[in-house]
């Protein structure tokens, strides 16, 4: 099996890592499990590259996987951070846009938590 199928059917999956992606995209760190971290890891890494290509289709592209919302009120949503901030800070770097960092396990059900940040 190619990827991690985290005991969700697929819809509740896809709509998952698109929740977690935004997230990384508008906050750039967030916690998570460590399965989630991994996954999510392989979709961010395709998102940035699609913004450092930058032209419409890659934008188009990009607007069908990250939801539109935005840290406040006045700025910018997801899309629009992943190509105007996000995208240039990594124009030289070719692939590694992601950091786990281990955390220790959960209270509650002892699953193992990460930190996952943008480099």
């Amino acid at each position: 099996m190619p990827y991690r199928k985290l005991g969700r059917p697929t819809g509740a999956r896809n709509a998952l890592f698109r929740s977690l992606a935004t997230d990384l995209i508008l906050y750039e760190r967030i916690e998570t499990t460590e399965a989630k971290a991994k996954e999510l890891r392989k979709l961010a890494d395709k998102l940035i590259t699609l913004g450092k290509r930058g032209d419409l289709h890659a934008r188009r592209q990009a607007a069908a996987i990250l939801r539109r919302e935005r840290l406040d009120d006045e700025g910018p949503d997801a899309i629009q951070k992943l190509f105007s901030e996000i995208a240039p800070r990594y124009a030289s770097r070719n692939g590694g846009y992601t950091r786990i960092t281990k955390l220790g396990p959960r209270r509650g059900d002892a699953a193992p938590m990460v930190v996952i940040e943008l480099v």
